[in-house]
């Protein structure tokens, strides 16, 4: 299990380098995280959600998501609660008191989907939630020790040098740990280091003499890695780009999700993107994107709160291109209803209405993986859908996409507004180049997504193998399984 000592320390991504490193040696290897607390999800081969660090880990070993892989995803829907998602599925919202009352379901669930892996694959990765060292949330606890506690396995624990003190961050995070937990710490990884090695080696031999734990390698700062974010914003590459043909501008809601959604325009080096914070001015753009949200009507009031609505009049008036995926569709239309509460109080709310629909969210979510043709230029696009509204409407009749099953979103009869739940919109080439030129790009270069997020996964595994060594880590694993073991975890029958 990989442990970090803080948020965002490197867990996912050392998690992804070793399941490609291991993958490349024959290893059949799965990655886990038991809870996970994102935004960002995946739709998984058994039609479950995940996040999207697991979907991205599972590639790295080359094989499909599944909702076992992270069988407990928590997606935040205000600043105290968040719809709880059990090995794929919708259980409900709840908030944080509720959850702390729910975690021994949760925690059977985690084992349960834990058991299962173990019996298809001979090793699997488990990647930790935040630190291990939040005492707060000891109790219960199925994210980080509890859970390595529950399996009996071996910690690895990271820490990133790039935020400062982290030395600090590694003894005290040890200091905080049970005798118990203390014990399963086989060793440090320090994560984004840059300089002289040397620099740094009186501060690892102290840190061994202190601890009593190897550093079981420094991994560098690896410049210009793409990896899809579990969960953060990423504003690096492509935001600065003066010689750009095509200015994309993105609000960034309070709940957006799905955010992945733009990284192929992103690192396109046509395009110019920038996400628009509370309070900034909204530049002029050729094309704006309302991106997903998981609480549609609470960021459909900050849109109007800070000005968007005028804005995006103003940008069509001028001959601009809008598009709204997933919850940004839905509040393009007439009005988003929302009569049980599944995002916040009960209650509908006014669109913008530039597009003659209606949408009103429902218990069940619709899950699945689409590939199909858009209808500007028959461009093949692939994707996912993941979205709890049922939208109708007489903008169906001008479809945006044509899939194997039906047509799907809109486009505005003035060809200037698309709508579509399709996550992943601009992932195939045909598809993004298809939508650069409909914005007004000229002579649109492809860019190969795909291959870039296969060459980020070969990065990290290229950096893990040169800086870690995986026979360590193999060693590691032996040494522990091969020493007396603790008595398995008693599992309540699975429901």
């Amino acid at each position: 299990m990989v442990q970090g000592t803080t948020s965002d320390a490197g867990k996912s991504a050392l998690v992804t380098g070793l399941c490609r490193a291991f993958a490349r040696r024959g290893v059949r290897v799965a990655p886990f995280k038991p809870q996970n607390m994102a935004l960002n999800s995946a739709v998984t081969v058994d039609g479950g959600e995940i996040g999207r660090s697991q979907a991205v880990q599972a590639q790295a070993c080359g094989i499909a998501p599944h909702s076992d892989m992270n069988p407990i995803l928590l997606k935040p829907n205000s600043d105290i609660g968040s719809q709880v998602i059990v090995q794929g599925r919708a259980v409900g919202n709840m908030d944080a008191l509720h959850y702390r009352d729910y975690k021994a379901i949760a925690r059977n669930a985690a084992l349960h989907s834990f058991a299962r892996l173990g019996e298809q694959y001979d090793l699997i990765l488990v990647e930790g939630a935040g630190s291990p060292a939040e005492v707060n949330l000891r109790a219960g606890d199925i994210a980080n020790m509890g859970f390595a506690e529950a399996v009996d396995c071996p910690v690895v624990l990271v820490a990133d040098i790039d935020r400062g003190g982290v030395f600090a961050q590694l003894v005290g995070t040890l200091a905080l740990l049970a005798p118990s937990e203390q014990e399963r710490i086989q060793g440090f990884v320090i994560n984004r280091f840059r300089g002289h090695a040397a620099l740094l080696q009186p501060g690892l031999e102290w840190l061994h003499q202190e601890t009593g734990r190897p550093t079981l390698g420094v991994l560098p700062f690896l410049n210009g890695l793409h990896l899809e974010a579990e969960d953060s914003l990423s504003r690096a590459d492509g935001t600065a780009r003066p010689a750009a043909q095509l200015r994309v501008v993105v609000p960034a809601l309070p709940r957006l999700s799905n955010h992945t959604d733009l990284d192929p325009l992103r690192l396109h080096p046509q395009v110019e993107l920038r996400f628009i914070d509370a309070g900034s001015p909204i530049p002029p753009a050729d094309l704006i994107i309302l991106p997903g949200s998981k609480a549609v009507r609470s960021d459909l009031a900050w849109l109007r709160q800070q000005g968007w609505e005028g804005a995006l009049l103003r940008h069509l008036r001028y001959g601009g291109k809008l598009i709204g995926i997933c919850g940004g569709y839905q509040m393009l239309g007439n009005s988003v209803e929302d009569p049980l509460g599944l995002e916040g109080a009960p209650g509908s709310s006014p669109g913008f209405g530039l597009l003659e629909l209606t949408t009103r969210l429902a218990p069940e979510k619709q899950l699945r993986n689409v590939r199909g043709r858009l209808t500007l230029a028959a461009a093949e696009v692939s994707g996912y859908e993941i979205h709890a509204g049922v939208t109708s409407g007489p903008a169906l009749a001008r479809p945006a996409l044509e899939l194997p099953d039906g047509v799907e979103g809109a486009l505005s009869a003035d060809g200037q507004i698309l709508g579509t739940y399709l996550h992943g919109l601009f992932d195939t080439t045909p598809a993004s180049q298809a939508l650069l030129a409909w914005a007004g790009a000229t002579e649109v270069a492809a860019l190969d997504y795909a291959a870039l997020r296969e060459a980020g996964i070969d990065q990290l595994a290229d950096a893990v193998e040169e800086h870690l060594g995986i026979d360590q880590i193999e060693q590691l694993i032996d040494r522990w399984y091969h020493r007396a073991p603790n008595p398995p975890p008693d599992l309540e029958p699975s429901t």
